[in-house]
């Protein structure tokens, strides 16, 4: 996203937060972390996904030229990457070895994999702490003898991971199998007083300007999680407030929760 005015900066907290908006579908299960913050604090949490994502057929996906089973290493950075992998996969017939190996941004990520392999420590790796950099050391160690498909977005925005892979002089092809298509999210911002903002992808933030071309802060707080999040906030002129994950914050909840402890009463 192309840099814009920075008027949006240097938000000032003036105000208890009573109101949080999450990128994101609300949980299914009733022990999510959000519900236990909401009791503690006396927040809100309205829970809206920015984006949707839509599946790449096979006939565009042929396109690319791009045969599965040359790669011996795929690097995933979310489940939906997963999903349309494996879809890609059923749908186009192809028959993944046994032998390839699988690289993903964090355990929780690594542990999905059992939904479509035969999941062995030995061919799965995930970063230690769910950031970009953790995942570049696991695969700096096997770069030499892989080949890598790096499953994205078709506008995928994560250009760090892109320039490391060439800079590291690895082996690797873009597999695009999916797209990501802002939700119309404008309503929200009509019907509910948000605080605060909490965004998981790069495309949520572009969402906001799809959706509001003017986008003005106003001092709505905004918590990125994941490093490219983060950087696509600062891009596009706002203030960052929250950021995670971080070396004692690692999820989402954990930012928030530590937020809300040091700037506001639980009274």
């Amino acid at each position: 996203m192309a840099k814009k005015a920075t008027k949006n900066l240097n938000v000032v907290i003036s105000k208890p937060v009573k109101k949080i908006l999450i990128a994101q579908p609300k949980p299914e299960s009733e022990k999510s972390p959000y519900f236990d913050i909401e009791k503690k604090y006396r927040v809100q949490f309205v829970f809206e996904p920015f984006i949707r994502l839509e599946g790449i057929t096979a006939k565009e996906f042929r396109k690319q030229k791009i045969d599965i089973t040359t790669f011996t290493a795929i690097i995933f950075t979310s489940r939906h990457a997963i999903d349309h992998f494996f879809r890609i996969c059923e749908e186009m017939k192809v028959a993944i070895s046994q032998d390839t190996k699988y690289f993903c941004i964090t355990e929780a990520v690594a542990l999905y994999l059992q939904k479509f392999i035969l999941y062995r420590k030995r061919k799965v790796f995930y970063g230690a702490d769910g950031t970009n950099k953790s995942l570049f050391s696991v695969i700096n160690k096997h770069k030499e003898n892989e080949n890598f498909l790096y499953v994205c977005s078709e506008n995928q925005q994560d250009n760090e991971i892109v320039n490391w892979l060439k800079s590291n002089h690895c082996d690797f092809q873009l597999g695009f199998m999916y797209r990501s298509i802002s939700n119309d999210i404008r309503a929200l911002f009509v019907e509910h007083a948000i605080d605060m903002v909490c965004l998981f992808t790069p495309s949520a933030v572009r969402s906001i300007f799809d959706n509001f071309p003017d986008f003005y802060q106003n001092g709505t707080l905004i918590g990125a999680f994941g490093g490219n999040t983060a950087k696509a906030v600062e891009e596009a002129g706002l203030s960052l407030n929250i950021k995670a994950p971080d070396v004692h914050i690692p999820s989402m909840t954990a930012a928030i929760e530590h937020f809300l402890a040091t700037h506001q009463s639980m009274k």
